[in-house]
């Protein structure tokens, strides 16, 4: 009998170690989920004070954090033709352009502006060679240079990373 509580009084010591230790591992864990929920908090808090709109615009379009789960818009544009500003030859190319936009809400400001927007549009290619806009590099300055002009044309430029028109796309084009 002895034996068995010189067992018993060896087992204690070392339960009792074995629940220190699982104590203290688990008051790690809590303490970094608790500090990585409070950095995420509040790095979320100063996420959505950056993206508060510019107390200029002239539109009350109110700048917000972009939902993932939705879709975005998009919005065809009329192709457009043109003559190219290549030199010794007519060369024209046909545009087609498809805009992509946060929401309906943004579809329809944009609609708005569409006179000044297709003249803006008919300038700048008009402007490009053909060997421009056959290039890949000649496409990307042209989708840039129509979002910056469909941008200030309907106050929607892009505050802090955030614009509700998001990109140009080319659907066609076609160079004669």
């Amino acid at each position: 009998m002895a034996k068995t509580e010189d067992a018993a009084a060896g087992e204690k010591p070392k339960s009792k170690k074995l629940l220190i230790i699982i104590i203290a591992a688990l008051l790690v864990v809590l303490g970094g989920g608790a500090a990585t929920f409070f950095l995420m908090s509040k790095g979320a808090h100063e996420d959505e004070e950056d993206t508060e709109a510019p107390p200029k615009a002239k539109h009350e379009s109110k700048a917000k954090a972009k939902k993932p789960a939705a879709p975005p818009t998009f919005m065809p544009l009329d192709a457009v033709v043109v003559n190219l500003a290549d030199t010794g030859s007519t060369r024209y190319a046909q545009v087609g352009i498809t805009l992509q936009v946060e929401d309906a809400a943004t579809a329809d400001l944009v609609k708005q502006y569409m006179p000044a927007i297709r003249n803006g549009i008919l300038i700048a290619i008009s402007r490009r060679t053909a060997d421009q806009l056959l290039s890949a590099e000649g496409k990307e300055e042209l989708a840039n240079e129509i979002l910056t002009l469909i941008r200030k044309a309907t106050d929607t430029e892009e505050y802090r990373g955030y614009s509700p028109v998001e990109a140009v796309l080319f659907s066609s084009i076609i160079v004669q």
